[in-house]
């Protein structure tokens, strides 16, 4: 499986936790035969151990060769101005919501839309890894309620725009846009069934 950079310049990566999702991504970078630039959104929580073993654990797995984007970074500018012949792989959008769940609904909405406009304009591919969180339960508070539902609406957005959308569970990676159907963005209800 490759990315050919003249027809396929967004990837959508999207999974459950621990399913492969990273590793699929990895492999499709490493596919696409240009220099990989590894964007980590996770700030590195020093007094976080566990989260300091799951950071490293990705970062033993890339090659050295690889270069490296880590926080604090304008990932929007980053898709405005990519640098060119080179393959971004970001990883992941979740953490990357996670940083803005401070910003008001239209702060929100704001940032969202100019990531969409950035990525709709990119001239070099960028593989997108992100997290399904809303196949669990309903979260008991408001600020895990607030992350689902950002991330759900953000990777629905990027899917429609994707020229690539892969769902990875299990170990499996499944390339939706070969065997799926786009979900209807809009109002639909009130239209005339088709004949």
């Amino acid at each position: 499986m490759t990315i050919d950079a003249t027809t396929c310049l967004i990837t959508l990566v999207t999974g459950p936790s621990r399913s492969g999702k990273s590793r699929w991504a990895e492999h499709l970078a490493h596919h696409s035969q240009l220099p990989v630039i590894y964007v980590a959104t996770s700030n590195p929580a020093p007094d976080d151990p566990e989260w300091q073993n799951r950071i490293r654990q990705h970062q033993q797995r890339r090659p050295a060769h690889w270069r490296t984007l880590e926080p604090p970074l304008d990932l929007v500018a980053l898709c405005h101005n990519p640098p060119p012949d080179a393959c971004l792989l970001v990883d992941s959008l979740g953490t990357w919501t996670a940083e803005f769940l401070a910003l008001n609904p239209s702060e929100w909405l704001t940032l969202q839309t100019q990531l969409l406009t950035a990525l709709k304009t990119i001239s070099t591919p960028i593989i997108l890894v992100a997290e399904e969180v809303g196949w669990g339960v309903v979260p008991a508070y408001p600020s895990g309620r607030l992350f689902r539902d950002r991330l759900g609406e953000l990777v629905q957005a990027i899917g429609a725009i994707a020229d690539q959308v892969y769902l990875v569970t299990g170990g499996w990676a499944i390339n939706l846009t070969e065997l799926g159907q786009p979900v209807p963005r809009g109002a639909f209800l009130d239209s005339a069934p088709p004949a």
